[in-house]
């Protein structure tokens, strides 16, 4: 069996489209989730740069490095806990350490070093892209999105919504979907 990491598959729509390319050029998968392939045979280099210029042709690309395999995987573990809004008793520090089996001081030098940001400012930013996206489907108050995202309190979510996009949570919607981000721009 063989693992491939996917870098920039972060929603379901790529998990869609890497499934599409996958079955378009023939290649037999065992599951696709997000930033990861499971196959059940070795590639070989033919079927790889294939696969990979497909990939590319999407904005995606396999991972050969270790390195970038670890912060993908961090990347996909904080994007699906935070885009399912399931939030259990385990932080997600601990979330990240045990899944990964790795220590988490480790993962989090890893990831600044990589990244130029904390594990923990990329939390914040995903959370306020999923408060955006929230916010647009105007559904559930800005209380409402407090408690999902597991806020401390709604005014913290407010100053944090602030610092990060320089508008109140009320500004931004009135200004509407155009601010929003990629997930894999962030």
């Amino acid at each position: 069996m063989m693992n491939l990491y996917i870098k920039n598959m972060v929603c379901s729509r790529c998990i869609w489209a890497v499934k599409n390319i996958l079955e378009e050029i023939s290649i037999d998968f065992i599951y696709v989730e997000l930033g990861v392939v499971r196959l059940n045979f070795n590639l070989t280099n033919e079927q790889k740069n294939k696969l990979n210029k497909k990939l590319k042709d999407l904005g995606f690309e396999i991972l050969n490095d270790y390195q970038e395999k670890i912060i993908e995987k961090i990347k996909s573990i904080i994007i699906s806990r935070i885009q399912t809004t399931k939030y259990n008793n385990i932080n997600l520090s601990e979330e990240i350490s045990q899944r990964l089996n790795k220590d988490y001081s480790f993962l989090s030098k890893l990831f600044s070093t990589t990244e130029g940001i904390t594990i923990e400012q990329y939390i914040i930013l995903q959370r306020i892209e999923k408060v955006k996206e929230l916010l647009s489907y105007n559904e559930i108050s800005l209380s409402e999105i407090s408690y999902l995202l597991n806020y401390s309190s709604l005014s913290h979510l407010s100053s944090q919504f602030k610092r990060v996009t320089g508008l109140t949570p009320s500004q931004y919607k009135a200004k509407g979907l155009k601010l929003r981000k990629p997930l894999d721009k962030i």
